[in-house]
């Protein structure tokens, strides 16, 4: 049966055509179209998100599309018996899936093909990099990214998009090929707050809709010394005029010093991501070895060299961080902090995808961050990072309007 899209949904779909086969955001399909028109036909109208389209990160399951996680393994090996929980209610509550999106091999740091949309000699960061530019693009209104150390929100900086990584546990992880389970959560991208809070409202288990108690305003803290140090230079000069224009606007930002043992969490969170890693791909490693590409390779050997004991005591790390930060923010009056979203700008070339160590110590906490446009560094977008108490994502969201409004 023949159905007329909406007139939004073909505009995206005219987009798609016209630019991806530069910026290589979606994972190729032969008869996109024409899945979409079917999915369409069975759309319930009056679903909170009708219409809507939806990218999928090429490492969640999704049914009539083939999980491939940007590798040249034989899919067979790790094929989904069901569609990804994420996935899945976000097609019940009417959003269409636009198709697979490129990632890096899986959701590691071997990049894919995608490019930049605001400027296609520059990386669109990793690994979520096909769902960054999709949306950058214009290709949907929503994609879904995951994020094991900062693949959300350094993506989602690079891009000049709205990037949000829940609260760890707070997203169901069924129908995911896993990365790191101890820290892996499901994270989504969108152009703006206003699409980014309805997809969350969905996406986020226990979400509550709720903001009355929320104040006017949060009080924002800096989190000084040896994090931030990691920046670069352009990365702290721009960090300043983001700061600077939220003093203008009215916001109380207190200043503390944090993360000041940031060598050490940086060092137990690659413990942990490559003795997991190795642990998921365990069931085929040594027969397909040589089929994985080099940095893949090198972390997955690393791996599973680590023992048991040095993998739990990592683990035990997170959750002291968590209530270290938790405590430090009750005792300086301090709702959210505010932060570098990456190292600096995008850097030229596809063969980095970029330097995650901003985002690094929220998410070993588990905490929910949330990435919002906030200028341009050498004509390339730079984000703000803005990292709520763990479970606070509703109060996040809830003042991430008047915050992107500040930059507007």
């Amino acid at each position: 049966m023949k159905v007329d899209f909406p007139p939004s949904v073909e505009a995206r779909l005219a987009r798609v055509s016209q630019l991806d086969g530069h910026i290589h955001a979606l994972v190729e399909e032969p008869d996109r179209h024409g899945r979409l028109r079917r999915e369409a036909a069975a759309l319930t109208v009056g679903a909170p998100l009708h219409g809507w389209l939806l990218g999928v990160k090429d490492i969640l399951h999704a049914d009539g599309l083939v999980t491939r996680a940007g590798t040249a393994l034989p899919p067979h090996l790790f094929a989904g018996d069901r569609e990804a929980a994420s996935v899945a209610a976000l097609r019940c509550a009417g959003c269409l899936i636009l198709g697979k999106t490129v990632t890096t091999e899986f959701a590691y740091f071997e990049p894919g093909p995608t490019r930049n949309p605001h400027d296609p000699e520059h990386t669109p960061g990793g690994s979520s990099s096909g769902s960054a530019a999709a949306v950058a693009a214009g290709y949907c209104e929503l994609a879904l990214g995951t994020q094991t150390v900062g693949s959300v929100i350094r993506p989602a900086a690079f891009c000049g998009i709205v990037g949000y990584k829940p609260s760890y546990g707070r997203v169901c992880t069924d129908g995911l090929l896993l990365c790191a389970p101890s820290v892996d959560t499901i994270g989504l991208f969108a152009a703006d707050v206003a699409h980014l809070r309805q997809g969350a409202s969905v996406l986020v288990d226990g979400w509550s809709q709720d903001e009355g108690q929320l104040p006017p305003r949060p009080v924002l803290g800096i989190p000084e010394g040896a994090y931030l140090a990691q920046a670069s230079p352009e990365g702290s000069e721009a960090f300043a005029r983001q700061v600077a224009i939220l003093e203008t606007a009215g916001y109380e930002i207190r200043r503390l010093p944090v993360l000041d043992d940031i060598d050490a969490i940086n060092e137990r969170h690659g413990l942990i991501q490559a003795a997991e890693m190795a642990i998921e791909h365990a069931p085929w490693l040594d027969a397909h070895l040589q089929d994985y590409r080099p940095r893949t390779r090198e972390i997955l050997l690393r791996g599973r060299q680590i023992d048991s004991g040095k993998l739990d005591s990592a683990r035990a790390g997170r959750e002291q961080l968590r209530s270290e930060l938790a405590m430090t923010m009750r005792q300086a009056g301090i709702d959210l902090w505010i932060c570098q979203a990456a190292k600096g700008p995008a850097p030229r070339g596809l063969a980095s995808t970029g330097d995650p160590a901003m985002n690094l110590p929220w998410t070993h906490a588990g905490m929910p961050v949330l990435s919002l446009p906030a200028g341009r560094v050498g004509g390339l977008p730079l984000g703000l990072q803005c990292v709520a108490p763990y479970g606070q994502d509703e109060k996040l969201l809830g003042w991430a309007q008047d915050l992107a409004a500040a930059f507007a």
